[in-house]
């Protein structure tokens, strides 16, 4: 009956496995993710739709130009004289126009032909608007250093716990061998407690890593707007530098973006100081109409084509070009000076890269003998031929050892992410 009720339990256990029930599993997180995240909820982004609906309101307004146009107006005057002929023609009597005098006049008008204003200020709105969004693009950007800052601090801490968990390890064999000894009477058991409150101390530094990382999976967690927790495993990235490859950042593509506007402002400078043409109709009723010498309200209509040419512009048109034109240098140099400070970035970055791949193989040497004099002292202590100080200076040594090639795996891995974030390739 025993052996039945235990394989009962058995068989409990294994049905969710049988049955294909997913067991709860840590989350997973890479670094392309949690930059895509973070832009995603990033308050800034939000500024992109509201340049898009700039500029579609604008779009729409400027089609309007091509709809008529019409423009009522109204007036009622008294003038102190008016125009007579009864003294010309001896016997004939005309009715001159009273001195009050009203009309009320409606005037349509279309365009024909518009110099191209409408048509350029409709590309300098859609250009403005890539100026605008492209801004925004950089901002995002520069998100992502930030990240890297957060993501590898978190990474680091990740090996600083193992590493400690080493520590551990080491101290809890020695603990066990000294225990032994103790229980012989061939050690101290001040020996013994030395070990143990190395293992404490041991377990206290586990405990402040894991309260740092804590802290940074929180902040993390804002910045995406995703719920992240102790056990969430960040994925160490595996970053390619490609050196000497085309610098590709979104400042750039602005810098672009700014001189075709600068072009688009000259061509519609043009167009504002181009001949126009249009149709126009008026209609209105008033006293006098059209016929100034028949005192009565009556209907008007006149219509025709209208040719004007904005001759006023022409003064300023040279100059507002001129300042087009330093407007463009200044981009140019912008343009100019970022891709030098870049390059620059770059070199000291890469230097940095060659220094740590060469520090970490030396690390890894370091290690290699750290190790058997470790070992070494183990089995000193063992034999009593040192005491529990000297064989902790020797894991300690180890540890130490340990931490400066995790400090520089990660200076290395942040060296290169930060290589490729400077070269626009992340």
């Amino acid at each position: 009956m025993p052996m039945f009720f235990f394989k009962r339990s058995i068989l409990f256990f294994l049905l969710p496995a049988w049955f294909g029930l997913p067991a709860q599993q840590p989350t997973h997180l890479t670094l392309d993710e949690a930059y895509s995240l973070a832009q995603k909820n990033y308050p800034i982004i939000k500024q992109k739709d509201l340049v898009k609906q700039t500029e579609d309101i604008t779009i729409k307004n400027l089609q309007t130009g091509y709809l008529p146009q019409v423009t009522l107006n109204g007036q009622a005057t008294y003038q102190s004289d008016v125009t007579g002929i009864d003294n010309f023609l001896p016997g004939i009597n005309f009715q001159s126009p009273g001195k009050d005098q009203y009309k009320v006049l409606a005037d349509v008008s279309q365009v024909i032909y518009d110099g191209g204003v409408i048509r350029q200020q409709k590309t300098t709105a859609q250009l403005n608007a890539e100026v605008e969004a492209q801004k925004v693009e950089v901002e995002l950007y520069k998100l992502k250093d930030r990240i890297n800052q957060i993501y590898l601090g978190i990474l680091f801490l990740d090996e600083q716990v193992k590493q400690t968990d080493l520590v551990k390890q080491d101290v809890a064999v020695g603990i066990k061998q000294v225990e032994a000894q103790v229980k012989n009477g061939v050690a101290l058991k001040s020996n013994l407690n030395v070990l143990k409150a190395q293992w404490l101390q041991t377990d206290q530094r586990i405990i402040e890593l894991k309260a740092s990382r804590k802290g940074l999976i929180e902040t993390l967690s804002l910045f995406l707007n995703q719920p992240l927790d102790e056990k969430t495993v960040l994925e160490k990235p595996v970053v390619n530098v490609s050196a000497n490859a085309a610098i590709s950042r979104p400042e750039l593509k602005l810098y672009s973006n700014q001189s075709k506007l600068i072009l688009q402002q000259n061509k519609l400078v043009t167009a504002k100081n181009s001949p126009r043409a249009g149709l126009f109709a008026q209609g209105g009723y008033g006293r006098p109409g059209l016929n100034l010498l028949k005192n009565e309200f009556s209907w008007f209509y006149i219509g025709g084509i209208r040719v004007t040419w904005p001759l006023g512009g022409l003064y300023t048109m040279k100059k507002e070009k001129k300042l087009n034109e330093v407007n463009q240098k200044i981009t140019d140099i912008q343009k100019e000076t970022f891709l030098l400070n870049t390059s620059t970035q770059l070199k000291q970055q890469q230097s940095e890269i060659d220094k740590l791949n060469q520090l970490i193989e030396t690390d890894k040497g370091i290690i290699d003998l750290r190790v058997q004099v470790k070992e070494a002292a183990r089995a000193q202590l063992e034999n009593g031929v040192i005491t529990a100080n000297d064989y902790l200076r020797e894991v300690n040594a180890e540890a130490q050892a340990r931490q400066l090639l995790i400090a520089h795996e990660i200076q290395l891995l942040q060296a290169q992410i930060n290589y490729q974030t400077t070269l626009g390739k992340q």
